[in-house]
């Protein structure tokens, strides 16, 4: 079987960003399966070409990756993000007619835009149609405000139930998306949610080499890792450190990530003691940077429509054996008080935050034991390679 897959934001596991579809494209490769993937040679992050010893070609695990010309400046303004997903959309198009012989074209939105991309190339090439939904755009940029005029957002809605209804099969990666897609038109919907593996993070290592590196060494160390952006509500956290800086002095605050907002949340930083802002690290390095924290942070915006998302850093969190302070509502915060591995907090509250932070700092034992009953639970029902082999059973059904 062939599979093609159009990702714009593509990353493997030696570059910073979601892993998710190198995790997948690698276990389908290692089961004798071709996996094929288009993608921008631009960071989703930051705008800027990723720094790659290897541009193009065969990745670890045997996945073939071509990039895309794909317009550069994603973070100017609303017109340059749009160029940046359309001429994705282009590019990828004209890549895609020189893949042969392929059996499945996989899309994943958000952006929607590559969808397009995925379902005209299907149709040309007489392969299925998989169209993913992970994140429920365009309904997420409305609610936050990105989307406003009253023209795209139809177009966005309208294209949206277009997709929807041509998939010939759909695949979504959390519960709280599946009502959204089937009342909008999707006929067969498969959830394969967020997950992790547990191989890649050792529990019980220290982070004593994160530690020392960034003289962390007698602090409680509460990380944010991912993206600094609109939604993330990061000011949130920042607030939430004024607060600790006072009554917790040895709490320290760590950012790990980029984003648009990452500039101005420096600037709002300023002259706070208890607050590091890193760099993002690749897959590859993130254990050791989830083993150097003692708590981890997982927010949102308190809006309606993020109480769906199963945000994968959640999992990231739970399978390195760390606690998470988690102010998200909605399906996520049922899986961390299933596993009982984190202190839920009302989205958008700096003090209720700035509560759970302490109450993690100061019971550390307790605090160890409920990160090892989220690693329990993520190995019990979110292990990567069960969802994995999911997948591939939906994609050989479609090739039937």
């Amino acid at each position: 079987m062939h599979i093609l897959l159009i990702h714009q934001v593509f990353a493997a596991l030696d570059e910073a960003g979601g892993t998710r579809h190198h995790e997948f494209a690698r276990y389908l490769a290692a089961r004798g399966h071709r996996v094929t993937v288009i993608t921008s040679p631009l960071s989703y992050l930051s705008g800027a070409p990723l720094t790659l010893s290897e541009k193009e070609g065969e990745k670890e695990g045997g996945v073939r990756v071509i990039h895309a010309y794909n317009y550069r400046a994603l973070h100017k303004s609303f017109i340059h993000r749009f160029l940046f997903f359309v001429t994705f959309m282009a590019s990828s198009f004209w890549t895609g007619l020189g893949v042969k012989n392929v059996d499945v074209v996989w899309g994943t939105s958000p952006p929607i835009f590559q969808g397009v991309t995925a379902w005209v190339l299907a149709r040309l090439k007489g392969a299925k149609f998989l169209f993913e939904v992970r994140d429920l755009w365009p309904q997420f940029a409305i609610a936050v405000g990105v989307l406003k005029s009253p023209l795209l957002i139809r177009l966005s809605l309208w294209l949206e139930r277009f997709l929807y209804r041509r998939a010939d099969r759909m695949m979504v990666n959390s519960p709280g998306y599946l009502a959204h897609v089937t009342e909008r038109g999707a006929k067969q919907v498969d959830l394969i949610p967020n997950s992790a593996d547990p191989a890649m993070f050792d529990p019980a290592d220290s982070g004593e080499a994160f530690r020392t590196r960034h003289l962390l060494a007698d602090q409680f160390v509460v990380l944010y890792a991912g993206a600094h952006g609109m939604s993330n509500d990061l000011g949130v956290v920042l607030e939430s450190a004024r607060l600790l800086a006072g009554s917790r002095p040895e709490v320290r605050i760590v950012f790990l990530g980029d984003g648009k907002e990452k500039a101005r949340l420096q600037e709002q930083a300023a002259g706070l003691t208890n607050v590091l802002f890193l760099p993002p690290v690749p897959k590859t390095e993130m254990a050791e940077a989830l083993a150097g924290a003692d708590a981890c942070i997982a927010i949102l915006k308190p809006i309606e429509a993020y109480k769906t998302p199963y945000p994968n850093k959640v999992f990231d969190y739970m399978a390195a054996g760390r606690p998470v302070a988690l102010a998200i509502d909605g399906v996520i915060r049922e899986v961390v008080e299933a596993a009982r591995c984190g202190i839920f907090t009302q989205p958008g509250d700096p003090a209720a935050l700035s509560e759970a932070i302490q109450s993690l700092a100061a019971d550390r034992e307790k605090s160890r034991r409920m990160g090892l009953a989220g690693r329990k639970h993520l190995e019990e029902h979110f292990s990567r390679d069960e969802m994995a082999a999911k997948l591939l059973g939906i994609l050989e059904e479609m090739t039937r």
